[in-house]
């Protein structure tokens, strides 16, 4: 048992940051979703129809983005839309790196390096994920 724990602790870690890294690319539909899902219930739609609220809404909101993505011819203009679904995803690891360096380390000077810098590596990696969505439509005839 005193082998088997920090190997359980280290592949729970690792899971973790896996889900975190292929999760980050959902972060605006998601956080989309759950803001909607908690105004429906608060206008009365009750536990159900809350959770039916949310899930149209984050299915939207990808669909949006992924149409948008599609058709729209300016580079810019996908630019900032892969910026708009990036920065969720950015924050959302700030906070994940930050709730695993409160329990790691004690300094706080630490802590907000190692939560930044984890904050860029998912920051990256959905930004790598979103651009890779982008259908790149060329003009015809030409490789």
């Amino acid at each position: 048992m005193f082998l088997c724990a920090p190997l359980l602790v280290l592949g729970v870690i690792g899971f973790f940051c896996w889900l975190l890294f292929t999760l980050a690319v959902f972060a605006l539909p998601t956080v989309a979703g759950v803001y909607a899902g908690i105004w429906a219930f608060h206008t009365g739609a009750g536990v159900l129809g809350a959770i039916v609220v949310g899930l149209m809404a984050t299915a939207v909101t990808f669909g949006i983005g992924q149409l948008l993505l599609i058709f729209v011819p300016w580079t810019w203009t996908k630019l900032l839309i892969v910026a708009a679904y990036t920065a969720p995803a950015v924050v959302a690891g700030y906070g994940a790196t930050h709730g695993i360096t409160l329990m790691a380390m004690s300094s706080p000077v630490w802590q907000t390096i190692f939560s930044v810098v984890g904050a860029i590596a998912v920051g990256i990696t959905a930004l790598l994920r979103i651009s890779g969505m982008a259908a790149y439509t060329g003009q015809p005839g030409r490789t």
